[in-house]
Protein backbone atom coordinates (compact mmCIF):
# COMPACT_ATOMS: atom_id res chain seq x y z
CA UNK A 1 0.00 0.00 0.00
CA UNK A 2 1.18 3.62 0.22
CA UNK A 3 2.78 3.43 3.68
CA UNK A 4 2.63 -0.23 4.70
CA UNK A 5 2.40 -3.72 3.26
CA UNK A 6 0.74 -7.06 4.03
CA UNK A 7 2.42 -10.45 3.84
CA UNK A 8 0.78 -13.84 4.20
CA UNK A 9 3.64 -16.22 4.94
CA UNK A 10 4.46 -19.57 6.47
CA UNK A 11 7.88 -19.96 8.08
CA UNK A 12 9.64 -23.27 8.86
CA UNK A 13 11.67 -21.51 11.57
CA UNK A 14 10.60 -18.98 14.25
CA UNK A 15 12.51 -16.16 12.57
CA UNK A 16 9.80 -13.97 11.10
CA UNK A 17 10.72 -10.91 13.16
CA UNK A 18 14.34 -11.14 12.01
CA UNK A 19 13.27 -11.47 8.38
CA UNK A 20 10.89 -8.50 8.51
CA UNK A 21 13.51 -6.37 10.26
CA UNK A 22 16.02 -7.20 7.53
CA UNK A 23 13.50 -6.42 4.77
CA UNK A 24 12.39 -3.13 6.30
CA UNK A 25 15.88 -1.85 7.04
CA UNK A 26 17.36 -2.96 3.71
CA UNK A 27 14.52 -1.70 1.56
CA UNK A 28 14.18 1.59 3.45
CA UNK A 29 17.91 2.21 2.99
CA UNK A 30 17.68 1.39 -0.72
CA UNK A 31 14.56 3.54 -1.23
CA UNK A 32 15.95 6.53 0.68
CA UNK A 33 19.24 6.34 -1.20
CA UNK A 34 17.49 6.13 -4.57
CA UNK A 35 15.05 8.96 -3.79
CA UNK A 36 17.60 11.03 -1.87
CA UNK A 37 15.46 11.15 1.24
CA UNK A 38 15.83 10.17 4.89
CA UNK A 39 13.69 9.00 7.77
CA UNK A 40 11.10 6.25 8.23
CA UNK A 41 9.54 4.68 5.16
CA UNK A 42 6.80 2.50 6.64
CA UNK A 43 4.07 3.57 9.07
CA UNK A 44 3.90 1.93 12.48
CA UNK A 45 5.68 -1.11 13.89
CA UNK A 46 5.74 -4.62 12.52
CA UNK A 47 2.82 -6.70 13.79
CA UNK A 48 2.25 -10.42 13.23
CA UNK A 49 -0.72 -12.65 13.96
CA UNK A 50 -0.94 -16.43 13.99
CA UNK A 51 -3.52 -17.66 11.49
CA UNK A 52 -5.51 -20.90 11.37
CA UNK A 53 -4.89 -21.62 7.69
CA UNK A 54 -7.59 -24.27 7.41
CA UNK A 55 -10.32 -21.80 8.34
CA UNK A 56 -8.99 -18.41 7.26
CA UNK A 57 -6.31 -18.80 4.57
CA UNK A 58 -8.47 -18.15 1.51
CA UNK A 59 -10.49 -15.36 3.12
CA UNK A 60 -7.41 -13.57 4.42
CA UNK A 61 -5.68 -13.81 1.05
CA UNK A 62 -8.72 -12.37 -0.70
CA UNK A 63 -8.93 -9.49 1.76
CA UNK A 64 -5.24 -8.66 1.24
CA UNK A 65 -5.43 -8.91 -2.55
CA UNK A 66 -8.50 -6.67 -2.71
CA UNK A 67 -6.93 -3.93 -0.57
CA UNK A 68 -5.67 -1.81 -3.52
CA UNK A 69 -9.07 -1.90 -5.21
CA UNK A 70 -10.90 -1.10 -1.98
CA UNK A 71 -8.56 1.87 -1.52
CA UNK A 72 -9.42 2.97 -5.10
CA UNK A 73 -5.78 2.77 -6.17
CA UNK A 74 -6.70 0.67 -9.23
CA UNK A 75 -9.83 -0.10 -11.25
CA UNK A 76 -9.17 -3.84 -11.34
CA UNK A 77 -7.47 -5.91 -8.67
CA UNK A 78 -5.08 -7.45 -11.21
CA UNK A 79 -3.65 -4.06 -12.15
CA UNK A 80 -1.83 -3.27 -8.90
CA UNK A 81 1.85 -3.73 -9.70
CA UNK A 82 3.00 -4.60 -6.17
CA UNK A 83 0.48 -7.38 -5.66
CA UNK A 84 0.98 -11.12 -6.06
CA UNK A 85 -2.62 -11.49 -7.20
CA UNK A 86 -1.91 -11.72 -10.97
CA UNK A 87 0.29 -14.76 -10.30
CA UNK A 88 -2.24 -16.57 -8.10
CA UNK A 89 -5.12 -15.84 -10.48
CA UNK A 90 -3.38 -16.84 -13.72
CA UNK A 91 -3.02 -13.43 -15.34
CA UNK A 92 0.77 -13.77 -15.19
CA UNK A 93 3.26 -16.60 -14.79
CA UNK A 94 4.45 -16.82 -11.20
CA UNK A 95 8.16 -16.30 -10.45
CA UNK A 96 10.00 -19.33 -9.10
CA UNK A 97 10.34 -17.86 -5.61
CA UNK A 98 6.60 -17.31 -5.07
CA UNK A 99 4.79 -20.16 -3.32
CA UNK A 100 1.33 -20.48 -4.88
CA UNK A 101 0.54 -24.15 -4.31
CA UNK A 102 -0.28 -23.68 -0.62
CA UNK A 103 -3.22 -21.39 -1.33
CA UNK A 104 -4.31 -22.77 -4.69
CA UNK A 105 -4.61 -26.28 -3.27
CA UNK A 106 -7.74 -25.01 -1.49
CA UNK A 107 -9.22 -24.44 -4.97
CA UNK A 108 -8.12 -27.74 -6.48
CA UNK A 109 -5.02 -26.03 -7.93
CA UNK A 110 -7.27 -24.26 -10.46
CA UNK A 111 -6.31 -20.58 -10.73
CA UNK A 112 -9.61 -19.67 -12.40
CA UNK A 113 -11.49 -20.77 -9.29
CA UNK A 114 -9.40 -18.52 -7.09
CA UNK A 115 -9.90 -15.66 -9.56
CA UNK A 116 -13.67 -16.10 -9.33
CA UNK A 117 -13.50 -16.31 -5.53
CA UNK A 118 -11.76 -12.93 -5.41
CA UNK A 119 -13.37 -11.02 -8.25
CA UNK A 120 -16.99 -12.15 -7.93
CA UNK A 121 -17.39 -11.00 -4.33
CA UNK A 122 -19.19 -7.73 -3.62
CA UNK A 123 -17.57 -5.11 -1.37
CA UNK A 124 -20.35 -5.30 1.22
CA UNK A 125 -19.85 -9.07 1.49
CA UNK A 126 -16.18 -8.83 2.47
CA UNK A 127 -15.53 -9.07 6.18
CA UNK A 128 -12.26 -7.82 7.58
CA UNK A 129 -10.65 -10.94 9.15
CA UNK A 130 -8.78 -8.69 11.60
CA UNK A 131 -12.10 -8.05 13.36
CA UNK A 132 -11.99 -11.66 14.55
CA UNK A 133 -8.47 -11.61 15.97
CA UNK A 134 -8.34 -12.91 19.53
CA UNK A 135 -6.16 -11.09 22.02
CA UNK A 136 -4.43 -9.16 19.23
CA UNK A 137 -2.51 -12.32 18.39
CA UNK A 138 -4.53 -15.22 16.94
CA UNK A 139 -6.96 -15.53 14.02
CA UNK A 140 -8.78 -18.81 14.52
CA UNK A 141 -11.56 -20.54 16.38
CA UNK A 142 -11.38 -21.60 20.01
CA UNK A 143 -9.99 -25.02 19.08
CA UNK A 144 -7.07 -23.36 17.34
CA UNK A 145 -6.54 -21.04 20.32
CA UNK A 146 -6.44 -24.09 22.60
CA UNK A 147 -3.87 -25.73 20.31
CA UNK A 148 -1.68 -22.62 20.52
CA UNK A 149 -1.98 -22.66 24.29
CA UNK A 150 -1.24 -26.37 24.64
CA UNK A 151 1.59 -26.38 22.11
CA UNK A 152 3.42 -23.21 23.13
CA UNK A 153 2.10 -21.83 26.40
CA UNK A 154 2.65 -24.89 28.54
CA UNK A 155 6.33 -24.99 27.55
CA UNK A 156 7.03 -21.47 28.80
CA UNK A 157 7.64 -20.33 32.32
CA UNK A 158 5.86 -17.21 33.56
CA UNK A 159 9.09 -15.24 33.35
CA UNK A 160 9.49 -16.03 29.67
CA UNK A 161 5.93 -15.66 28.45
CA UNK A 162 4.87 -12.95 26.10
CA UNK A 163 2.06 -10.88 27.65
CA UNK A 164 -0.36 -11.80 24.84
CA UNK A 165 0.17 -15.52 25.38
CA UNK A 166 0.08 -15.25 29.16
CA UNK A 167 -3.34 -13.65 29.03
CA UNK A 168 -4.71 -16.73 27.25
CA UNK A 169 -4.14 -18.89 30.31
CA UNK A 170 -7.25 -18.34 32.46
CA UNK A 171 -9.92 -21.04 32.16
CA UNK A 172 -13.26 -19.70 31.00
CA UNK A 173 -16.36 -20.66 32.98
CA UNK A 174 -20.00 -20.45 31.96
CA UNK A 175 -20.61 -17.54 34.35
CA UNK A 176 -18.11 -15.50 32.32
CA UNK A 177 -20.17 -15.96 29.15
CA UNK A 178 -23.69 -15.32 30.43
CA UNK A 179 -23.40 -11.51 30.99
CA UNK A 180 -21.96 -11.01 27.49
CA UNK A 181 -24.76 -13.04 25.89
CA UNK A 182 -27.36 -11.18 27.96
CA UNK A 183 -25.93 -7.90 26.70
CA UNK A 184 -25.94 -9.09 23.08
CA UNK A 185 -29.59 -10.22 23.25
CA UNK A 186 -30.82 -7.65 25.78
CA UNK A 187 -32.17 -10.29 28.13
CA UNK A 188 -31.74 -11.47 31.71
CA UNK A 189 -29.81 -14.56 32.88
CA UNK A 190 -33.03 -16.36 33.77
CA UNK A 191 -34.03 -16.44 30.10
CA UNK A 192 -30.80 -18.26 29.28
CA UNK A 193 -30.88 -20.72 32.17
CA UNK A 194 -34.59 -21.54 31.98
CA UNK A 195 -35.55 -24.48 29.79
CA UNK A 196 -38.73 -24.88 27.76
CA UNK A 197 -38.86 -21.55 25.90
CA UNK A 198 -39.21 -21.91 22.12
CA UNK A 199 -36.86 -20.12 19.70
CA UNK A 200 -34.58 -19.14 22.57
CA UNK A 201 -31.59 -18.05 20.50
CA UNK A 202 -29.76 -16.55 23.47
CA UNK A 203 -29.89 -19.88 25.30
CA UNK A 204 -28.80 -21.83 22.23
CA UNK A 205 -25.85 -19.51 21.75
CA UNK A 206 -24.92 -19.79 25.43
CA UNK A 207 -24.96 -23.57 25.21
CA UNK A 208 -22.87 -23.54 22.03
CA UNK A 209 -20.20 -21.23 23.42
CA UNK A 210 -20.16 -22.97 26.81
CA UNK A 211 -19.59 -26.31 25.13
CA UNK A 212 -16.89 -24.85 22.90
CA UNK A 213 -15.02 -22.62 25.34
CA UNK A 214 -15.25 -24.06 28.86
CA UNK A 215 -14.16 -27.67 28.40
CA UNK A 216 -17.14 -28.86 30.48
CA UNK A 217 -18.90 -32.11 29.61
CA UNK A 218 -22.40 -32.24 28.18
CA UNK A 219 -23.71 -33.71 31.44
CA UNK A 220 -22.14 -30.92 33.51
CA UNK A 221 -23.51 -28.23 31.22
CA UNK A 222 -26.92 -29.89 31.24
CA UNK A 223 -27.11 -29.44 35.00
CA UNK A 224 -26.20 -25.78 34.62
CA UNK A 225 -28.81 -25.14 31.94
CA UNK A 226 -31.86 -26.23 33.93
CA UNK A 227 -31.21 -29.92 34.39
CA UNK A 228 -31.37 -31.10 30.77
CA UNK A 229 -29.52 -34.15 29.48
CA UNK A 230 -26.03 -34.21 28.02
CA UNK A 231 -27.47 -35.31 24.67
CA UNK A 232 -29.73 -32.24 24.67
CA UNK A 233 -26.64 -30.06 25.09
CA UNK A 234 -25.00 -31.78 22.12
CA UNK A 235 -28.14 -31.35 20.02
CA UNK A 236 -28.29 -27.59 20.66
CA UNK A 237 -24.54 -27.30 20.04
CA UNK A 238 -24.86 -29.06 16.67
CA UNK A 239 -27.87 -26.92 15.78
CA UNK A 240 -25.85 -23.71 16.15
CA UNK A 241 -22.81 -25.28 14.48
CA UNK A 242 -24.88 -26.13 11.38
CA UNK A 243 -26.49 -22.68 11.29
CA UNK A 244 -23.08 -21.01 11.32
CA UNK A 245 -22.40 -22.24 7.80
CA UNK A 246 -25.15 -19.99 6.39
CA UNK A 247 -26.06 -17.40 9.03
CA UNK A 248 -23.61 -14.47 8.79
CA UNK A 249 -25.32 -12.49 11.55
CA UNK A 250 -24.98 -15.39 13.95
CA UNK A 251 -21.34 -15.81 12.98
CA UNK A 252 -20.68 -12.14 13.76
CA UNK A 253 -22.43 -12.43 17.13
CA UNK A 254 -20.34 -15.44 18.14
CA UNK A 255 -17.11 -13.82 16.97
CA UNK A 256 -17.94 -10.67 18.93
CA UNK A 257 -18.60 -12.58 22.17
CA UNK A 258 -15.46 -14.70 21.69
CA UNK A 259 -13.31 -11.61 21.29
CA UNK A 260 -14.85 -9.99 24.35
CA UNK A 261 -14.28 -12.99 26.58
CA UNK A 262 -10.74 -13.64 25.34
CA UNK A 263 -9.72 -9.99 25.53
CA UNK A 264 -11.01 -9.44 29.08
Amino acid sequence: MTNHYHLLVETPQPNLSQAIKWINVSYAAYFNRKRQRSGHLFQGRFKAIVVDADAYLKHLSRYIHLNPKRAKMVEHVKDYQWSSYPFFSGYKKAPHWLETGWLLSVFGNVKKRYRQFVEDVQNDEIQDPSNQIINGLILGDIGFVDWIKNTFLDKLTDSKEKPQLKSLKPRIVVDDLIPLICEEFNCGPEMIIQKGLKNNHARDLAIYLSRQMTGKSGVSLGLYFGGISGSAIINRYNYIKNRLEKDRKLKRQISKIRRQIMNN
